[in-house]
């Protein structure tokens, strides 16, 4: 069974513009898949057999002699040596997205690209299977919670009544369509992907301490980065907690959250936060076997939070958006200002997301609670310290199965609206 990602419409958009056509993402996200449902007629290969790697390394001149377009070639990061040929082949084609490409690690295929493809390559990245892709619901807006957004998506809007058995499950496609065991899959997965591939990159020795990595940076997932933190608990350097997470970001396993920076918030928090890309990983890796341990467990407010933030991540990846430019969140001590013109000084203040377009800034609050009260947004007013910015509608997501206005520029949208 193929489940229809939302993504489609925007390779397609790609490969009508661009010689080359890029999807990256994590291992097992449906990268192949998808292009081999849009493309089924093409010739597929995968540099992941070894025999055709070693083969086009020792010939990569020869490889598009015997493979021509149309073509997909999938986790091409490993074959830097092939890039050279492609640019060529681009060069001589006189019609765009016959060729298609896929890779699991955006720092070596970003250093590739920029040195061999810079302007004849359109790149998108593909995430976790959505919520909106796993209930096949046709809406593929970015989550900008404006007043058009809200309405359209009322319109569709239908709720989830097993939100903590998504949460458990993931979003890797396999799961949803083979049914395999979830202990199997995830734990395949860490073995087969994780610990090949990064090996690659790395060459970890000292396999249990990589494991135990893993355990303690799930367990962060939602909050602030404190690498010494990490590198005592892993009994490893600061450099090594750093290298192997940025590894993890290339690889499309984690998302790091920055803070947002502006000269006008002096008391801002510059530490970024982390969030693991698929909740299913998290609760492998925090060893939570069932969707009820995960509901019950110490971290359940940041799986959620994890959840909801990588949903809006995703919503705007589908659009083809770098999510990376919108999303922010903010955490400080600076004055609030009230509409009546008074100043308060809090003690620290946090908005979970902050959704940067244009000149608007939409704040969201994220809350596993189903009683959402207007004192929760009480830090969004921080955002009107911030010359040139508009503060666009608050949004309080949670669990509350209505859509409920608090005040003027304050809504509770249940986390089914993203």
């Amino acid at each position: 069974m193929y489940i229809r990602r939302h993504i489609e419409s925007q390779i397609l958009k790609v490969e009508a513009g661009f010689k080359s056509c890029l999807v990256t993402g994590a291992r097992q996200t449906g990268k192949s898949t998808t292009l081999k449902h849009l493309h089924g007629d093409r010739t597929y290969i995968s540099f992941d057999d070894p025999v055709i790697l070693e083969e086009t390394r020792r010939e990569p001149g020869l490889f598009f002699r015997n493979n021509t377009p149309p073509i997909i070639l999938d986790e091409v990061q490993k074959i830097s040596e092939l890039f050279p040929y492609i640019k060529i082949l681009c060069d001589n084609l006189s019609d765009n997205g016959f060729i298609d490409l896929t890779g699991s690690q955006q720092y070596q295929l970003m250093k590739n690209i920029s040195e061999s493809l810079a302007g004849r390559i359109g790149i998108l990245e593909m995430q976790p299977l959505s919520l909106r892709e796993l209930r096949d619901d046709d809406f593929n807006k970015p989550f900008i919670p404006d007043e058009s957004y809200i309405t359209e998506r009322k319109r569709s809007y239908t709720p989830e009544n097993n939100v903590w058995k998504r949460i458990f499950m993931g979003g890797y496609p396999e799961l949803a369509v083979s049914g395999k065991d979830w202990q199997l899959f995830y734990s395949s997965y860490v073995q087969t992907y994780l610990n090949r591939d990064l090996n690659e990159m790395l060459n970890v020795k000292d396999k249990l301490k990589f494991s135990r990595f893993l355990t303690v940076l799930a367990s962060t997932t939602g909050q602030m980065l404190n690498y010494s933190n990490i590198a005592d608990k892993v009994e490893i350097s600061v450099a090594t907690v750093k290298e192997w997470i940025s590894v993890l970001e290339a690889g499309g396993l984690v998302f790091i959250l920055q803070p947002f920076s502006n000269s006008a918030l002096t008391r801002a928090i510059k530490t970024p936060k982390l969030y693991f890309k698929d909740t299913g990983l998290v609760c492998y890796l925090t060893r939570y076997q069932t969707p009820e341990s995960a509901m019950n467990g110490a971290i359940s407010g940041q799986l959620f939070e994890t959840y909801i933030v990588s949903e809006i991540m995703k919503s705007f990846s589908n659009a083809g958006l770098d999510y990376r430019i919108y999303l922010s969140y903010y955490r400080g001590k600076d004055k609030i200002r009230r509409k009546e013109g008074s100043e308060i000084q809090p003690k620290e203040s946090e908005i979970d997301l902050l959704i940067e377009s244009g000149d608007m800034i939409y704040p969201v609050e994220i809350k596993m609670s189903a009683n959402p009260k207007l004192s929760m947004s009480n830090a969004f007013d921080v955002i009107d310290l911030i010359p040139g910015k508009k503060r666009g509608i608050g949004t309080i997501v949670c669990m509350y199965q209505k859509c409920m206005w608090l005040s003027e520029n304050v809504i509770v949208l249940p986390f089914e609206y993203i």
